[in-house]
């Protein structure tokens, strides 16, 4: 059974909202890759999510937060590289990113 893009998404966008990056690591062996994504709301502030894509593709150990400023969110992106620097020896740097639709469709896809 297909999941719905509800249950694997790990973040949505609401109007008024625009994505502000998105950020991963390289492969790590028996880990997977850890990722970053955030979102800039519409009153300013910026949410963020940090978690780890196995290799099978299940997203796992989520972590979420919200800050007021564009150097808070650097001060976020600072501290997690520096303990994947710290643990793995890496750090995220900017990456692609799937968005998609409520109805699983890529949003490249619906664009004519």
């Amino acid at each position: 059974m297909k999941n719905k893009i509800s249950q694997v998404a790990v973040m949505t966008i609401e109007k008024g909202e625009e994505i502000l990056a998105g950020q991963a690591t390289v492969h790590i062996p028996q880990v997977g890759m850890y990722k970053l994504l955030a979102k800039k709301k519409s009153d300013g502030t910026i949410d963020w999510a940090h978690f780890v894509q196995r290799e099978s593709g299940l997203k796992e150990k989520v972590i979420r937060g919200t800050v007021r400023t564009h150097e808070e969110f650097e001060i976020v992106i600072e501290a997690i590289n520096n303990n994947l620097r710290r643990i793995f020896g890496v750090a995220m740097h900017p990456a692609a990113y799937e968005v998609c639709a409520l109805d699983g469709k890529k949003v490249s896809d619906t664009i004519h």
